[in-house]
């Protein structure tokens, strides 16, 4: 069985050629560190038995990054996709090493050979075995750029279910999407994203209710929408435009398994729906919250905010964040980070938030003509005068950095009134609908007033 993706690299041509030229000093981002990898395990006869799991397709191994920079310059296509990386994933304990690497040549000579400069590498430090793809995005033929469309995604997966079956291995016969990248690694880190606000809600109304209704009722207690018809059951918050179905959340949540677990739980009775998060503080929120001090306009609305998710607690035995709100704990960082800029700047409403904006970029656009005036005197100094070149040239980057907050800032206080209003709304529609309800009375009273 062998799992494959593939995705695109994002860069400059300038970090490709800073890592040629000094890999020990370069600093990648985090899309190209796994890309970088691959070439040192190169370097690195050690973690690939003396060089053997390591091959090079239209390239030599040792010179694969130059050639492919090569290949760029000599076409002028130097923007944009700077590679592709992608894996082949094996079932642990299925195949050797030599297996692995033999298949992986295969899969890559038949999907890219014909066009591209490839390294094909084994990684030995996981528990399971897989290949690694590296290969140019232009085209050392024609110079043409590679496109991974839908079909290119579907002939991947086919070509490598082919291998499998040749070499006598398993094959995953009804596949499932995997989720984004992004959002595998926050839900591998246990962080608090939509499907995993999904799960714990979903155990918690199967947990506190003894039929269907009780547990729907819950649900929708919480501000989720539900669709129970058919034989897929999905839910979603009033937030996405597309429903998820329960049996990707899980694939034991089938209608039948769901309501197994109802009837097992008949006699324990219901439960109101509720939700819980620590109310204590953590000690870096503490300088940003200042309560004996009045705030109004934008600062105040993030302040209300952080209340609500929890970051910023009163003396209360208070329980706030709904399904709604949960998944804004993921941007905690960003949301806390984004207060103490406005605390330390004294922006308090919207137009305090242009000026800041106008003055940072004022300064920035005097800064990078200085830039530009050290990056002519650095070709012409002493090397012991280029660190402290160097260092001028930072001050821009400070000054990047707040304007992202200022644009973060504006975007973030829009989508906290919409947020906000969803759940006023969502309040408000329980409250009428708790007032249509009928009034329940004695049986035994009716039958007197008869």
């Amino acid at each position: 069985m062998a799992t494959t993706s593939l995705w695109h690299i994002k860069g400059r041509l300038k970090d490709l050629i800073d890592y040629v030229e000094n890999p020990e000093r370069t600093v990648p981002n985090e899309d190209m560190q796994d890309f970088f990898d691959v070439f040192s395990y190169v370097k690195n006869p050690l973690k690939t038995n003396e060089g053997e799991y390591v091959s090079a397709i239209n390239c030599l191994k040792e010179t694969a990054l130059q050639q492919m920079i090569l290949t760029k310059k000599q076409y002028q296509k130097t923007g944009g996709y700077i590679a592709w990386h992608g894996y082949q994933s094996f079932k642990p304990d299925e195949v050797t090493p030599e297996q692995c690497h033999e298949i992986g040549l295969k899969l890559a000579r038949e999907m890219w050979g014909d066009k591209y400069q490839i390294i094909v590498a084994i990684h030995l430090d996981k528990g399971h075995l897989h290949n690694h793809f590296c290969f140019n995005s232009v085209s050392y033929l024609d110079g043409s750029k590679y496109n991974y469309s839908k079909s290119e995604q579907k002939k991947l997966r086919e070509v490598s279910d082919r291998l499998c079956r040749e070499y006598g291995l398993s094959v995953i016969e009804n596949p499932k999407k995997a989720p984004a990248r992004p959002l595998y690694l926050d839900e591998k880190n246990g962080k608090p994203t939509r499907y995993n606000v999904y799960r714990e809600d979903l155990r918690e109304a199967i947990n506190g209710s003894r039929d269907l209704q009780h547990m729907m009722k819950y649900l929708a207690d919480k501000g989720y929408e539900i669709d129970f018809s058919g034989s897929h059951w999905k839910m979603k918050l009033p937030q996405y435009k597309h429903f998820t179905r329960l049996d990707t959340l899980d694939e034991r949540l089938t209608p039948d398994f769901i309501q197994s677990c109802l009837r097992g739980a008949y006699k324990l009775g219901n439960y109101k729906a509720r939700i819980s998060y620590s109310p204590h503080m953590p000690e870096q929120y503490k300088n940003a919250w200042k309560p004996h001090q009045k705030t109004t306009g934008i600062l105040a609305l993030y302040y209300y905010w952080c209340y609500q998710l929890g970051i910023f607690p009163k003396g209360t035995d208070y329980k706030p964040t709904s399904p709604l709100m949960k998944e804004e704990l993921r941007k905690l960082d960003e949301i806390t980070a984004q207060v103490r800029y406005m605390s330390k700047h004294n922006i308090s409403t919207l137009s305090d938030l242009h000026a800041d904006r106008e003055q940072n970029q004022s300064e920035m656009n005097k800064l990078i003509d200085y830039r530009q005036h050290l990056r002519n005197k650095v070709r012409r100094t002493t090397p012991a005068e280029k660190e402290r070149i160097r260092e001028e040239k930072q001050g821009v980057t400070e000054l990047r950095k707040r304007l992202k907050y200022a644009d973060g800032i504006e975007k973030r206080s829009a989508h906290i009134d919409n947020c906000l209003d969803q759940i006023h709304d969502t309040i408000e529609n329980q409250r009428l609908n708790r007032q249509k309800q009928p009034i329940k009375t004695d049986r035994r009273r009716e039958e007197l007033l008869r």
